[in-house]
């Protein structure tokens, strides 16, 4: 008889309502900082106090359209406000270093959307800032807070699909090329990488750990950035992971472990909420669904309801997504960008 589970563990995430309530302020209002702030505000208790901007027009918008009290005209400001308790920086990669240096030495906690940096360097003196300072600095890798990531933690921890052989991640999106752009501007940290590949590498790393080897190949965009790129990453005892990304094609956007026991599949969209099946070596199946009903980036908001407990307990990094995990993926981005020869 088999022993394989016919139910899945319930989630351990952290409560959207009911725990501390921080009040957030939002460093450079784009698109992401949007999404953030509405699911925020819809589907939590954390509100945001304060926005800031270069363009104090974009601050003032974005404040009207979310009902934010406060418009700071420039970074310093926000960061300075006693008003606020942990910043939100949602700015191009190029200037999540700068930004989050000027957070911390303010005695601000700080959630830095992902990629934490450009490089690992960089994620280092985060991380040396942050712990001098005693305060609080995470990397937003958003898909690590959801409910069905900790469903899947539970399920490695038990060994439910035995032992880990191979795993594959792919995060692709066709974009329209525009050297002008975030994604494909060397000066703001473009690449497939950097922007998409992130996550790939985030689950690979989720699942195995640091890799003790990272072999990369792939193509450039005419600006110099990775535009796309299959990284293979060996681990000790003899598992693989394969990361793909591309900006120049669409691909699935879907994750497998594979072990000797059996398979976790999500078919699409594993970086957010996403419905993901285990299946046994027999066939036997059993399927997890986001029982929340989110899209998407609506998933934005389980970090923020971490951060804020992790806050209130007194810790300085997430136990779950720590700065050295972090620094850890970064290594691998840095050496696949290095072998491609990306700007």
């Amino acid at each position: 008889m088999s022993s394989f589970p016919t139910t899945l563990p319930a989630p351990t995430n952290t409560p959207l309502r009911g725990g501390p309530v921080l009040r957030w302020g939002v460093l450079a209002p784009g698109g992401i900082a949007n999404d953030f702030v509405t699911t925020l505000h819809a589907n939590t208790d954390q509100r945001v106090a304060a926005v800031a901007s270069r363009s104090a027009e974009r601050a003032g918008a974005f404040a009207a359209k979310h009902g934010i009290p406060t418009v700071h005209v420039s970074y310093e400001a926000l960061v300075g406000d006693p008003g606020v308790d942990v910043v939100y920086i949602a700015a191009p990669h190029s200037e999540h270093l700068a930004l989050a240096l000027l957070t911390i030495a303010a005695g601000k906690h700080v959630l830095i959307e992902k990629p934490i940096a450009v490089s690992a360097d960089q994620a280092r003196e985060i991380r040396a800032a942050a712990r001098a300072a005693g305060v609080f600095a995470m990397e937003a890798m958003w898909s690590r807070f959801l409910p069905q990531s900790s469903v899947v933690a539970q399920l490695l921890a038990d060994g439910v699909l035995g032992e880990i052989g191979m795993v594959t991640a792919d995060f692709s999106v066709k974009f329209d090329f525009d050297p002008t752009s975030r994604a494909f501007d060397p000066a703001l940290g473009g690449g497939a990488l950097l922007d998409l590949g992130v996550y790939a590498t985030w689950f690979s790393h989720f699942v195995l750990g640091a890799p003790s080897a990272v072999t990369a190949r792939g193509s450039l965009a005419s600006t110099g950035v990775d535009e796309q790129a299959v990284v293979t990453l060996e681990h000790p005892g003899g598992a693989l992971a394969a990361v793909t990304t591309s900006m120049r094609a669409q691909g699935p956007v879907g994750a497998s472990i594979a072990g000797t026991k059996g398979t976790l599949v999500y078919p699409t969209g594993f970086p957010g909420p996403a419905p993901f099946e285990l299946v046994s070596l027999d066939g036997d199946r059993v399927a997890w669904h986001e029982s929340d009903g989110f899209q998407w980036r609506d998933g934005l908001c389980y970090q923020a309801t971490a951060v804020a407990q992790y806050i209130a307990d007194g810790l300085t990094e997430s136990p779950i997504h720590s700065l050295d995990d972090t620094i850890e993926i970064l290594e691998v981005l840095d050496e696949a960008r290095r072998q491609l020869g990306a700007r």
